[in-house]
């Protein structure tokens, strides 16, 4: 039956909402709103559980010595930003809370995106090498869109005219299969759910 009860759940709660999509009324419509408060409530106490989740593995590794300092860090980090964030007044510029955040969070942000930049860097690299045709246009259709940002004159229009071209038709149509893959994608692992071929959400395959 622990097995059976969810099953029959998502079963008929996923044909049910499958259903009023294709319904409209103001009791659909209703429906519709009433099934999104769930998920967030289920949401919040995903949340919790999430964070009791994270506070429970992280004490676990600080009897580890090579994983006490790291552990330490995220759990000092953590509760200095939940102590320095319960009233809302000291949410606002010029608090402990906002500054712990302008000063240390965004500057790891940005640290973290700028090494990706090199990843991406070394990804194109290894990618534009024109050892095959796919490869050659590849690297001449970047050469392309990468002149733009530079003043050449009258050559700058007619690359300005290319580029236009290269993001309106190729590059849209590669944006629109991608997306139409993604949907029945989409679409397959909710059917999946629903007839219960899919059951990792409860915890195992």
């Amino acid at each position: 039956m622990k097995k059976q009860i969810p099953i029959y759940f998502v079963l008929i709660s996923g044909i049910v909402m499958l259903i009023q999509y294709f319904v409209p009324s103001e009791e659909s419509e209703w429906l519709f709103t009433y099934a999104n408060d769930w998920v967030i409530v289920v949401g919040i106490f995903a949340l919790a559980l999430g964070i009791w989740s994270l506070l429970r593995t992280e004490f676990k590794k600080l009897k580890n010595p090579k994983e006490a300092f790291y552990a330490g860090t995220l759990l000092f980090g953590y509760f200095i930003m939940v102590f320095t964030g319960l009233k809302r007044e000291w949410l606002e510029a010029g608090h402990l809370h906002m500054d712990l955040f302008n000063n240390i969070l965004i500057p790891i942000q940005a640290t973290i995106f700028a090494l990706l930049a090199f990843y991406v860097a070394s990804a194109a690299y290894r990618a534009f090498r024109a050892r095959t045709a796919l490869a050659t246009i590849l690297l001449l259709t970047a050469f392309i869109i990468m002149l733009r940002l530079i003043p050449l004159g009258p050559i700058s229009e007619v690359n300005q005219t290319a580029v236009g071209w290269i993001l309106a038709v190729p590059n849209m149509a590669a944006k629109r299969a991608i997306t139409i893959g993604v949907g029945l994608g989409a679409i397959a692992t909710c059917i999946k759910i629903i007839l219960g071929i899919e059951r990792t959400y409860m915890g195992h395959d």
